[in-house]
């Protein structure tokens, strides 16, 4: 449903110095078949907006190829935009029209009606159809999440782009919208949505995990974790930040990264244990040590392919 070969777009800024965009390194490419629901997962300036804008049409790839849906981006441009539904990162609906005139505005757009594509909809906007007569600029964050969603659906799209569509909303209307998009998954809806949170990955059936404009891995969330090779320990003592800047300066230590309430630690060699470690910042003053083992996570992975581009 989506292919994209070495797509690339540059915002060079002169201010920075910096390369800003996709493709950075001679251009990204991805493959999403139908029905999928595929993640671009990466912090903010990564190059995620860039490239869904790229693939809705609303802006040109500087080189490479993309289709959606079998059309080309650019000389399909306008069937491409009959069949997908975006849902940008930020709430672009007609805040002074209510809820029912904003989905009334899209589907006459698509020479539809709400009534002809109901189903499609029904289990999403349920939720917000006793506030139909109310302004959208007048919804909360997760109400509106789904009226954006709605609006995107009305038209019964083959494909559905989500730019970050959670961000800025509460964990309650978070865990609800993802239950949404198994649902519209077994409609056959093929999906790529990016955000910014590392544990959104593990909702995705594959993700690529982007950085500075380009793909660090591509694979299914389980796949990523299970090759995590290095040894992975969550250290604690009484200060958090000399604790990191010393691990930092451990020469055997590969990396060190602030997880919450503790330090997420790698090692690059078998000299070093746990022992070996706790006796190394107990002599630099650190009080109540404690570090042990844990399992990797998707963020993990991230910090480490990342740790090893810079």
């Amino acid at each position: 449903m989506i292919e994209v070969k070495n797509i690339s777009k540059n915002y060079f800024s002169e201010k920075s110095g910096k390369f800003a965009g996709i493709g950075s390194d001679g251009g990204v490419s991805l493959s999403v078949p139908k029905g999928e629901i595929f993640g671009i997962i990466g912090p903010d300036g990564a190059g995620k907006t860039t490239l869904f804008r790229i693939l809705t049409t609303l802006i040109l790839a500087d080189s490479g190829t993309a289709t959606v849906n079998g059309f080309d981006v650019v000389k399909d441009y306008k069937k491409i935009r009959e069949c997908v539904g975006y849902m940008p990162g930020r709430f672009s609906l007609y805040q002074d029209l209510t809820v029912e005139e904003n989905l009334e505005f899209f589907a006459t757009v698509f020479n539809t009606t709400i009534e002809e594509n109901y189903e499609l909809i029904k289990d999403i906007y349920i939720q917000i159809e006793p506030f139909k007569k109310r302004r959208a600029g007048k919804l909360s964050g997760g109400m509106k999440q789904k009226l954006a969603l709605s609006c995107a659906l009305i038209h019964k799209p083959t494909v559905l782009f989500l730019d970050e569509p959670t961000t800025g909303v509460d964990p309650v209307s978070r865990k609800e919208f993802w239950g949404m998009l198994k649902k519209l998954k077994q409609q056959g809806i093929t999906i790529l949505v990016s955000t910014p949170y590392m544990d959104e990955a593990s909702l995705c059936d594959r993700i690529a995990l982007i950085q500075n404009g380009q793909f660090l891995k591509i694979d299914t969330p389980d796949n990523i974790v299970n090759q995590f090779e290095d040894k992975l320990w969550a250290a604690k003592s009484n200060n958090m930040h000399k604790l990191l800047d010393d691990l930092r300066k451990n020469k055997l230590v590969k990396s060190a990264f602030a997880f919450g309430d503790s330090v997420h630690v790698t090692v690059s060699s078998e000299q070093l244990s746990v022992i070996i470690l706790t006796d190394y910042l107990t002599g630099l003053g650190h009080k109540n040590v404690e570090i042990h083992t844990i399992e990797p996570t998707i963020e993990d992975c991230f910090m480490g392919l990342s740790n090893n581009q810079i």
